[in-house]
């Protein structure tokens, strides 16, 4: 595959292997961009924690994060719980980045009266029960692709230091062995991002 030169951004060599991150960090920017900073985000992944990052990078309060792998509740500034242990239900916008199928169900239950969801994820299929949604008057939103203007953010929060990408690539692997690093990836709850390293190919 051949990028359009269009397309191409220029990086400061000093990002190293962290610059693979710079369109899902875009992705993760492109989120807030939609909905708003989130008091609230689902999953801490390698895309919740970015969307994290960046909302406190921009300036927003430290957002509470729900997550079910023990091993990935370490933050950054912010608060990674398991959400039974949270019994909050005013939430005023909740962004979901773990691309659970039940997630408005969820979602609906611990938001504020008008309060928003930003879908981030990818789903197959969503649907939900209609009363808590009702009874909130809840919004809905789905955040699509990155745009240029997410990139250049996400270059400037970089630059100015105000986003550290360090300690999110948690695997890499040479490309050689990328039929045991996919498995990795999607089933190991250590592993936040895999990296395929090319060079030697």
């Amino acid at each position: 595959m051949i990028l359009p030169g269009a397309r191409a951004v220029p990086i400061d060599a000093a990002l190293g292997r962290n610059g693979v991150l710079l369109a899902l960090a875009a992705t993760a920017h492109h989120a807030i961009a939609v909905g708003g900073a989130p008091d609230l985000i689902v999953g801490h992944g390698i895309l919740g924690q970015l969307i994290a990052r960046i909302a406190v990078a921009s300036g927003a309060s430290a957002p509470t994060v729900w997550e079910v792998q023990p091993a990935r509740r370490i933050g950054s500034g912010y608060r990674v719980i398991d959400p039974v242990d949270d019994d909050r239900s005013d939430y005023r916008t909740i962004c979901d980045a773990s691309g659970t199928a039940d997630i408005l169900d969820l979602a609906f239950a611990r938001l504020g009266k008008g309060g928003e969801v930003v879908l981030a994820g990818f789903y197959d299929r969503l649907s939900f029960a209609f009363p808590p949604a009702f009874l909130r008057e809840a919004r809905m939103r789905v955040a699509a692709e990155f745009t240029p203007a997410d990139i250049a953010a996400v270059l400037a929060l970089v630059e100015t230091g105000l986003l550290e990408l360090d300690g999110l690539i948690s695997h890499t692997r040479p490309a050689g062995e990328a039929m045991d690093a996919y498995p990795q990836a999607f089933t190991d709850p250590d592993c936040v991002k895999m990296v395929l390293d090319w060079r030697a190919l």
